[in-house]
């Protein structure tokens, strides 16, 4: 599912829980055999693999309990935000089943000064709150009902985007649930919501090799 780099060196790689166990071996087969420590593997070679656990399942202790864990089928809520784009969506396990994506045109920069560039600035801030708005009462309609049924929120897009829509007192449930990672994903549409649930429920695993 791609690759990413780590803060203080290293990757980050994320994998699908079906793929988790072929994953392994093939650590075992570049890298040798390995012991485990909590959710890090140490290798023959000296190279290290720390598993972390998807977003809603739970807090496991050693892999065999990840593993177990994110084959668990999971409800997961899902908010992606950009650039006056909004999408908000359920997925049961593997499957979205239900959503709304819209969008509201937000006006970009503009090279003028003067009163003109206020008039523009005024205007892109009024845009802007309005996307936030309606980002917020798409959440309330979609995510809210189904909050004591989620494991987790997983957001995604512009952290200030998707910041200032849980700002609002009503979505304060959801906002308990927003789970840490950010995912990094385009304008959200419908496609990119489908592609943000294999996203949410990969295995995220820090590899530094010596």
């Amino acid at each position: 599912m791609g690759e990413r780099p780590a803060a203080g060196g290293g990757k980050w790689v994320d994998v699908a829980p079906e793929r988790l166990e072929r994953w392994l071996v093939n650590f075992a087969g570049r890298h040798g055999p390995y012991r485990e420590t909590g959710l890090t593997l140490i290798a023959e070679d000296g190279a290290e693999a720390t598993l972390q656990a998807p977003p809603g399942a739970g807090e496991p202790a050693t892999v065999d309990e990840l593993i177990a864990a994110a084959h668990a089928k999971r409800r997961i809520g899902l908010l992606l935000a950009r650039k006056g784009a909004v999408a908000a969506g359920v997925a049961d396990g593997t499957e979205l089943v239900s959503s709304k994506v819209d969008t509201h045109y937000v006006q970009g920069r503009t090279a003028a000064g003067g009163w003109s560039q206020q008039r523009f600035a005024r205007r892109r801030d009024n845009q802007a709150k309005a996307a936030t708005a309606d980002g917020a009462g798409i959440a309330g309609r979609i995510l809210l009902p189904e909050v004591r049924t989620l494991t987790a929120l997983v957001t995604g897009g512009d952290r200030a985007a998707v910041d200032a829509i849980l700002a609002d007192r009503a979505l304060a449930p959801l906002a308990e649930l927003r789970a840490g990672r950010l995912l990094d994903v385009p304008e959200p549409r419908h496609v990119v919501l489908v592609s943000a649930v294999a996203m949410a429920r990969a295995v995220p695993i820090l590899i530094r090799e010596p």
